[in-house]
């Protein structure tokens, strides 16, 4: 495991250890954590991107063209 010095604005630290005492984790496993989550988002986009290349806009429309064409569920609405 490695060790990392970082420096953070009073503000944003006050922040994050009040957050981690309300997730009840310490303040090392609550930025773990959200490095974490950042990683994985960051790939995640990253892969994403790169299977968005790979398929043709036909592909893309035969696929689409499957959708059932249907109102969402009211949990699913942008429209409240």
């Amino acid at each position: 495991m490695s060790t990392l010095s970082i420096r953070l604005p009073d503000s944003l630290h006050k922040a994050v250890k009040q957050v981690a005492k309300e997730d009840h984790s310490s303040i090392n496993q609550f930025i773990t954590m959200a490095v974490t989550e950042r990683v994985s988002a960051l790939a995640l986009s990253k892969r994403l991107d790169r299977e968005a290349l790979r398929i043709s806009k036909d592909d893309y429309m035969s696929v689409l063209k499957k959708v059932p064409s249907r109102k969402p569920v009211a949990e699913d609405s942008l429209i409240a």
